[in-house]
């Protein structure tokens, strides 16, 4: 994965992964928006991330995964249509709803049952979980309520210098965040309209319902 990218870019992604590991936090690019991340299993750098991002606890963070193999790791069962969602569109823009497994912290998922999931189509965050050997904590760069940050300069224009590092891999392609689909029931429901349009969800799966 390493050898695809820059010298500097791979430094900064063993920058990255060293920080994780100490339970920092650390920002980079995917292919939809920048995201902030966390190492999954260290509850005091995903609590620094609440805060950084002033999002409310009551609100559940979604995990960022480097392949499809490592999903029912975090997530059980894993139906039938979710895996027909998987096969077709991750990885990608797509962020699914699924039952969590006991393996999975309470404070990632606000003390619910089900947790997000998503295979960025991107090196750097691929790298980044790779190298960590974990999930990541992977939420978008951007404080509560404000847009989403495109570019490294509009992470540290939200942030500044409390993030322990930021990745820069240019303006991220894509420019929407990724969709989201609940894969809980037997029904697939959307419940974020993203990068990947309703329409293209139907051409994979015939039946799906859109929250109100």
């Amino acid at each position: 994965m390493l050898g695809q990218l820059s010298t500097d870019l791979q430094k900064r992604i063993e920058e990255g992964i060293s920080i994780l590991k100490q339970g920092g936090v650390v920002a980079f690019p995917t292919d939809t928006v920048y995201g902030l991340g966390a190492c999954v299993d260290t509850q005091r750098a995903v609590e620094r991330l609440y805060q950084i991002k002033q999002r409310p606890r009551s609100m559940a963070l979604p995990l960022l995964l480097a392949d499809t193999s490592r999903i029912s790791e975090v997530a059980e069962p894993v139906s039938e249509v979710a895996w027909l969602l998987i096969n077709n569109f991750l990885p990608g823009a797509l962020t699914l709803v699924l039952p969590k497994s006991n393996s999975v912290p309470d404070i990632i998922t606000a003390g619910g049952k089900t947790v997000a999931i998503r295979i960025p189509a991107h090196p750097v965050p691929v790298a980044l979980v790779e190298g960590l050997g974990t999930p990541i904590v992977g939420t978008s760069a951007n404080l509560s309520g404000k847009p989403s940050s495109l570019t490294a300069d509009e992470v540290y224009s939200q942030f500044g210098d409390r993030v322990d590092l930021v990745i820069n891999g240019g303006r991220c392609p894509s420019g929407k965040e990724s969709t989201i689909v609940d894969v809980t029931g037997k029904i697939p429901v959307i419940l974020r309209q993203g990068a990947i349009s309703r329409e293209d969800l139907k051409r994979v799966c015939e039946i799906i319902q859109t929250r109100p």
